[in-house]
C-alpha cells in the first residue's frame, strides 16, 4: 500500500487557483478578441503600418486599463461586503454567543451530521475560531483568503496585454499582402488554445468551447473587417 501524499492543493485553495487560471484564460482571450476586431477592422480600411500600429496599441492600452479598473472595482466591492458581514457576525458572537452557537450546530446539522455531533463540532470549532468557524460555514468565506482588489486588477490588466499583443504583432510585423492572412490564422488558432484551455479549467466540453469561442472571434473579425473596408471605400 502506497501512503497518501500531501503536498497536492486541495479544496478551497485549488477552487481559487483554478478560478484565477480561468479568470486569466477569458482576459487573454477578451484581448485577443478586441483587439484583433479592431486592427483587423482597420486593415480593412488602410494599410499604413502605422495606423494598425496606433490603433492597437491605442486598444490594447485602452482594454486592458478598462479591465484592471473593473476588476478592481467589483473586486474591491466584493470585499467590503465580505468584511461588513465579518463585522456583523463578530457583532452577534460577542453579543449573542449562545444564539449564535445553536445556529452553527443547526448548520451543520443541515450538513448530514446528528444533532450531538453537530452540537459537539459546534462546540469545539467555536472554542478553536468562533469567528472563523461561523464565516466558513455560515458565510461561505475563509477570513483568511479575502480576495485582493489590487491582485485582481494587476491580473486582468496583464492577461488581456498578453492576448492583446498577438493579433497586434499579427498585423504589424508581417508583409502588407500577409498581413491579414497572418493575423486571422494566429488569432484563430489562439482561440482553439484559449476555448479548449477555459473548458478544461471548467470541466466542460472542449468542442462546445472551442466551437464558440472560434465562431465569435470569426463573427468580431468578419464584421468589423467589413466596416472598414466599406469605410476605406467611401473614403471616410
Amino acid at each position: 500500500m502506497t501512503e497518501p501524499t500531501h503536498d497536492e492543493a486541495h479544496g478551497g485553495a485549488l477552487g481559487s487557483r483554478l478560478n484565477w487560471l480561468r479568470a486569466a484564460v477569458l482576459g487573454a482571450n477578451d484581448g485577443i478578441v478586441s483587439t484583433a476586431g479592431l486592427v483587423v477592422g482597420v486593415a480593412g480600411a488602410t494599410e499604413s503600418r502605422s495606423a494598425l500600429l496606433t490603433a492597437g496599441l491605442a486598444g490594447l492600452l485602452a482594454g486592458s486599463l478598462s479591465m484592471a479598473a473593473g476588476e478592481y472595482v467589483s473586486v474591491s466591492t466584493q470585499r467590503d461586503s465580505e468584511m461588513a458581514a465579518l463585522a456583523l457576525e463578530k457583532r452577534e458572537l460577542r453579543e449573542q454567543p449562545e444564539a449564535e452557537l445553536r445556529e452553527l450546530t443547526a448548520l451543520l446539522e443541515g450538513r448530514g451530521l446528528s444533532h450531538e455531533v453537530a452540537r459537539e463540532a459546534a462546540e469545539q470549532l467555536t472554542a478553536r475560531d468562533a469567528l472563523k468557524a461561523h464565516a466558513r460555514v455560515e458565510l461561505g468565506i475563509d477570513p483568511d483568503e479575502l480576495t485582493n482588489p489590487w491582485s485582481a486588477a494587476w491580473a486582468s490588466f496583464l492577461s488581456f496585454t498578453v492576448g492583446a499583443l498577438l493579433p497586434l504583432l499579427a498585423i504589424v510585423l508581417p508583409p502588407p499582402g500577409r498581413r491579414l492572412t497572418v493575423t486571422v490564422v494566429s488569432v484563430l488558432a489562439a482561440l482553439v488554445l484559449t476555448g479548449w484551455t477555459s473548458a478544461r479549467l471548467g470541466a466542460a466540453d472542449p468542442k462546445r468551447a472551442v466551437l464558440r469561442n472560434v465562431a465569435g472571434g470569426a463573427l468580431a473579425m468578419g464584421v468589423t473587417y467589413a466596416a472598414g473596408s466599406l469605410l476605406g471605400a467611401v473614403g471616410a
